[in-house]
């Protein structure tokens, strides 16, 4: 047994010994037992945010580049509604997550103290597991058992809530061991089973995402992939799972597919989707794969139980971790000619094709052409960089264009939160600080954690981020000249001077508002964050007709005057 120490330092010294090398958090007197062991504990990198939602964009940010379980800690009630946006996320990206949140003592629990509130209602069905510890001896516990749900089976959020008084008890209690994150891998027979349905396929598709490709994952699955010459496709937002330059590589699955795409998957004999959750994002609404049995044959590969046969009725279930499975996959037997192998090199013109330059931008040529941002990006950028969006309409030039290389270079929200993006930049930056980090962002998106820039000045986090201000709400814009042409309310925004706003926190602003401005600038200011190590701001000032690379206003107010009972919208 050991000698007596306060649940705060144990605490503390159960997250070393899970490896935890960093925290995100946001001080609130109900842990400063916690903070005050920080002091003695330099190993373990405090790095403290201006939101409760920031540190958990950044837990999840840093569980998605590294792998490992990101740990964010908060304090109770505000603390932790503000962190609930992070926890969403964390859970619909399956990102190990565990999140600390203070909470008030238990001698006054269950009164409405001040600020006391209910983790278990409030992250209850966005968590694997919450719980609260109500004696410091069982925190090595409980922080093990945290640790091993989080990164176990489906990666996702675990939430614990710590009483102040909890971590005040002073007790002797042994240490835990650092987990073991468990996964399942497929057994001879599904792959047997596999390779089968595979031989006797015409038309099939490979749809990989989800968590848990490693570089070696990946390389495995391009094996697998040249061997049986298959087309692979990604799902939304996991694009660097499979190198874009591939001759394999056919595109993204996700919103704004190409149609063509779409169009392969629903005639596909056979998908053999990897990892990807089969979410509405990258089915098309449920309309690329009929629900609860598709018409195509379908091999569902997942490392979590639960999502198999939760909509789809897949031929073919496999409970594993995708490194499991890329390895069994690369050792495969390849198909001999297979018939499918003609048609590879169409579905890889058609993506070329669906990359060009796209129409919109001839009916309505802008001062400032994203397309060709986009390309000068993608030839600017080292291979390794890594590149963050949020939500919003403008991260479809990015989807569209922008091919991604290297396993670990893309963060971006599959749950489509607004606000991810600033801090998920940052805390890229903090983890891989030798590696070239790029921020997009819309201005609403942008506003919405602009003020973890500052954390980005404290740090040293020299960001390079593209701000696309266009004055509006842009996606809720489309929406609304889809469904109600011409009656614009509640989308338009008056935004700050956003390079005076840059240099306010200690960066650098610049503003570009037609293309040839914009290599200059981004020139400019990766120079500046190799040389200061301060974020670097780039405003683009776009065009507010181009909704999307596909549509502006003036297209969808001119189809919806076209289609009959429709009056004309007004100006």
């Amino acid at each position: 047994m050991t000698d007596s120490r306060t649940g705060a330092r144990i605490l503390v010294e159960q997250l070393l010994l899970q490896g935890v090398d960093r925290l995100f958090c946001v001080p609130g007197e109900s842990y400063l037992g916690v903070l005050d062991s920080l002091i003695d504990t330099p190993s373990l990198r405090l790095i403290v945010n201006r939101h409760e939602s920031g540190s958990a964009f950044m837990a999840g940010a840093y569980a998605r580049l590294t792998g490992q379980p990101g740990v964010a800690y908060v304090t109770r009630g505000p603390g932790a509604c503000n962190a609930a946006i992070g926890i969403h996320h964390a859970h619909q990206d399956s990102l190990p997550v565990v999140l600390l949140v203070g909470q008030a003592p238990t001698d006054v629990l269950e009164r409405e103290a001040f600020q006391e509130i209910d983790c278990r209602g409030l992250f209850g069905s966005m968590s694997k597991w919450v719980a609260q510890i109500d004696r410091a001896d069982r925190i090595p516990e409980f922080l093990a058992r945290a640790f091993q749900t989080a990164t176990s089976g489906r990666p996702g959020p675990v939430v614990l809530a710590l009483p102040e008084d909890v971590l005040e008890q002073g007790t002797r209690a042994d240490d835990a061991r650092c987990h073991q994150a468990v996964q399942a891998a497929p057994s001879d027979t599904q792959i047997a089973a596999l390779r089968r349905m595979l031989g006797k396929a015409q038309r099939p598709i490979v749809l990989v995402g989800g968590p848990g490709w490693s570089a070696a994952a990946s390389e495995n699955l391009r094996g697998f992939a040249e061997a049986n010459r298959l087309p692979v496709a990604c799902a939304f937002r996991f694009q660097d799972v499979f190198d874009n330059r591939h001759p394999n590589y056919i595109g993204e699955v996700g919103l704004g597919i190409n149609p063509q795409l779409a169009e392969r998957l629903r005639r596909a004999d056979l998908v053999l989707a990897l990892g990807a959750r089969l979410g509405e994002a990258t089915t098309g609404g449920y309309t690329l794969l009929q629900a609860p049995v598709p018409t195509q044959a379908l091999v569902h590969a997942h490392a979590g139980l639960a999502e198999l046969g939760r909509v789809y009725q897949a031929d073919l279930m496999i409970n594993t971790g995708m490194p499991q499975l890329a390895a069994r996959l690369a050792m495969m037997t390849p198909i001999d000619e297979p018939v499918w192998a003609g048609g590879l090199a169409q579905a890889r013109a058609e993506l070329t094709a669906w990359q060009q330059r796209p129409a919109v931008l001839l009916r309505h040529p802008p001062k400032l052409d994203l397309w060709e941002l986009v390309q000068h990006l993608r030839s600017a950028l080292p291979n390794d960089a890594i590149v963050c969006n949020g939500a919003g309409n403008f991260a479809a030039w990015l989807n569209r264009f922008f091919p991604y290389l290297a396993p670990g270079t893309q963060l971006a929200p599959t749950s489509g939160s607004m606000g991810y993006a600033v801090p998920a930049a940052i805390a890229a930056k903090i983890s891989a600080p030798d590696k070239t980090v790029v921020c997009l962002s819309g201005d609403g998106d942008f506003l919405m954690t602009a003020q973890e820039l500052a954390t980005g000045c404290q740090y040293s986090a020299g960001v390079v981020f593209l701000v696309f201000n266009n004055g509006m709400y842009g996606t809720i814009r489309m929406h609304q000249e889809q469904r109600f042409p011409g009656r614009v309310i509640g989308t338009s925004l008056t935004n700050p001077d956003f390079c005076q706003l840059a240099t306010a926190y200690g960066g650098i602003g610049l503003r570009v508002t037609q293309t040839a401005e914009f290599a200059p600038a981004l020139a400019e200011a990766l120079a500046s964050v190799r040389s200061r190590r301060l974020p670097a701001l780039i405003e683009l000032v776009c065009d507010p007709q181009l909704l999307s690379p596909s549509v502006s206003i003036d297209d969808l107010r001119a189809a919806a005057a076209a289609k009959p009972g429709i009056a004309s919208p007004r100006p």
